[in-house]
């Protein structure tokens, strides 16, 4: 899959717990490809795509406990016409972690959602 070649909506990545030689080549697909990358903390994801080799080209945002629901809007308006990757830490989003929230009004939206899983948990 090439970065053009990315789903549109909403994309819930899985990120390795540990091992960063776990990352699954469509994570780092969606790393390098995404309009928007929803991220738990924007500087480990940063280090995260630095140390996979990638450059992040589209918009990093942070997206965890505190600002998820206000963020939700912003991000479903993104996906409507690009692909908003939503990565946290470690592990997949939605399991322990933020992403709930840009599920839901994605759904209510009727903006696409999938997932890319990867060796998490």
């Amino acid at each position: 899959m090439n970065p053009q070649d990315l789903p549109r909506g909403v994309v819930l990545a899985a990120t390795p717990l540990g091992n960063m030689t776990d990352a699954t080549d469509r994570l780092k697909q969606g790393l390098a490809g995404a309009d928007v990358i929803a991220a738990e903390d924007t500087r480990r994801v940063r280090n995260l795509a630095q140390a996979l080799g990638i450059e992040i080209k589209g918009q990093v945002v942070s997206n965890f406990d505190h600002n998820e629901e206000q963020r939700s809007q912003q991000l479903i308006e993104a996906a409507r016409t690009g692909t908003v990757l939503v990565v946290t830490d470690a592990g997949m989003p939605l399991v322990s972690d933020p992403g709930h929230s840009i599920v839901v009004a994605a759904a209510n939206a009727g903006v696409p959602v999938t997932c890319f899983p990867g060796a998490s948990a």
